[in-house]
């Protein structure tokens, strides 16, 4: 017999408890106040009083097909009543059935014999891909990567994520990679368009290996001191910025010649959040290797991987053992990826995410006639940006996002005589870039309320 439940905890007596017990070191106490939520459905969340908060952000781009997707969480409630545990020495089809898929998928897309290997959060994947890469390039440690590029918390991630806060409280990383500019068209130097910025970047790049004197090739010995450069399409955590359509073709070129893998993080921008399963498709490169995590399991159960081509990854190269994890390839979340994928494969998402995007971008268009300080907005399906600035329309004011995000949680936004609140996530260099991830699956009525919780916020937190 169970014993009957203990009496729930107050919400003061829960946050006394964060207060003495929980490590501080995440994420959550950014805000002063971090807000309970009790239950969550569709494109919403909900307090313990019952009231709707609209999330725009969806766990980071984690739960791409809404909270409680009715069929995903049937296949995580078959996986638990048949194979719900399995240690990692062995084999499940699930497991198999998932590389399969994806693997067969990047083969048709990408044109490259592949195969996937799993791990459990995506920083942990972009760990393995170091090691697929650094391997298959004699050892070789050094990469390049983006200036607002974002690829994780774990060590080897912090190394080629730009951000020196996430490294400043662990020493010195020697192998921190060299960051390379991305085409930020709305940051970039005025007079040029967002294409020839993207050039501009290109070539600034191809001349490192014009000299050895620039400290990252031997142009006599034609051979580079780095082994990848770690990309995300989108720009993620950086603010969504997206890069011209013609970038990572005139990139690719410039990797190719002087032999450098291209490593692609599809960690947030995958799973469809762009119109497509991976974001690179929209951009007519093929990568060597291409991490994925978050939406794959549409946040039910920890699964990430990597895809790499044949030959830096068979058993040959990178035989048993090469790298492990307790819960790689886990039965519950192989289970749900592989539903997922089959969802997304039979819905109409290369569709309904752009047209529903150009949707979104079209209203916050407008938001921005009215708001002079919403300074850029930008968008490729449902992966949006508003980026916010003073009455200029370009200084950056980080603070007024952060009222907005503080506001939005009070849940007391008045649209049609309904309280409510509204979820938003922060991103961009100077942290004042509104980035919108929403369930892929939002209609247009949602649509429309979001903007009028934008305007309200606006009215409320714009000081003159």
């Amino acid at each position: 017999m169970y014993d009957a439940p203990a009496p729930q905890l107050t919400e003061s007596e829960l946050r006394a408890l964060d207060a003495q017990y929980c490590s501080w070191g995440d994420t959550v106490h950014y805000l002063a106040q971090p807000k309970f939520f009790e239950t969550c459905e569709g494109s919403y969340m909900y307090d313990a009083e019952g009231r709707a908060y609209l999330d725009l952000q969806m766990w980071y781009s984690t739960a791409n097909f809404g909270y409680r997707n009715p069929r995903l969480n049937a296949a995580a409630h078959r996986q638990l009543d048949t194979l719900p545990q399995i240690a990692s020495q062995h084999l499940h089809r699930e497991k198999v059935e998932l590389a399969a898929l994806i693997a067969r998928d990047a083969e048709a897309k990408f044109g490259a014999r592949g195969r996937v290997h799993f791990n459990v959060g995506g920083a942990q994947a972009i760990e393995d891909s170091l090691k697929v890469v650094r391997n298959a390039k004699d050892g070789k440690g050094f990469m390049f990567a983006f200036q607002g590029g974002y690829h994780g918390r774990t060590l080897g991630a912090s190394a080629i994520t730009s951000s020196y806060r996430y490294r400043r409280r662990y020493g010195h990383f020697g192998d921190r990679a060299h960051f390379v500019e991305f085409p930020y068209a709305f940051r970039g130097p005025k007079g040029m368009s967002k294409e020839e910025y993207g050039d501009y970047c290109v070539r600034n790049f191809a001349r490192l290996f014009e000299s050895e004197f620039h400290g990252v090739s031997d142009p006599r010995a034609g051979e580079s001191e780095f082994a990848a450069f770690y990309a995300e399409p989108i720009q993620g955590t950086g603010g969504y910025v997206i890069p011209p359509k013609n970038f990572f073709i005139e990139l690719k070129k410039v990797l190719d010649q002087h032999g450098i893998l291209l490593v692609v993080d599809e960690v947030q921008m995958g799973i469809w959040r762009t119109g497509k399963l991976w974001s690179i498709e929209h951009f007519g490169v093929q990568p060597d290797v291409l991490v994925f995590g978050k939406a794959v399991t549409n946040g039910l159960n920890p699964l990430s991987g990597l895809w790499a081509r044949e030959e830096l990854i068979n058993p040959e190269v990178f035989p048993p053992g090469a790298t492990h994890s307790t819960f790689n390839a886990n039965p519950m979340g192989t289970a749900v990826a592989l539903e997922t994928l089959r969802m997304a494969a039979e819905g109409d998402y290369d569709r309904t995410v752009p047209e529903k995007g150009a949707y979104f971008l079209a209203g916050l268009q407008e938001l921005q006639k009215r708001w002079p300080q919403i300074g850029d907005v930008d968008g490729l399906g449902l992966a949006l940006r508003a980026e916010l600035c003073g009455a200029d329309g370009f200084t950056p004011d980080k603070s007024l996002l952060d009222r907005m995000v503080a506001e939005g949680l009070k849940g007391d936004l008045d649209v049609g005589g309904k309280k409510m609140g509204l979820i938003l996530n922060v991103g961009g260099y100077y942290k004042n870039v509104i980035t919108f991830a929403p369930s892929l699956d939002i209609t247009h009525e949602e649509i429309d309320l979001a903007l009028k919780l934008l305007d309200a916020l606006l009215r409320r937190c714009v000081t003159t």
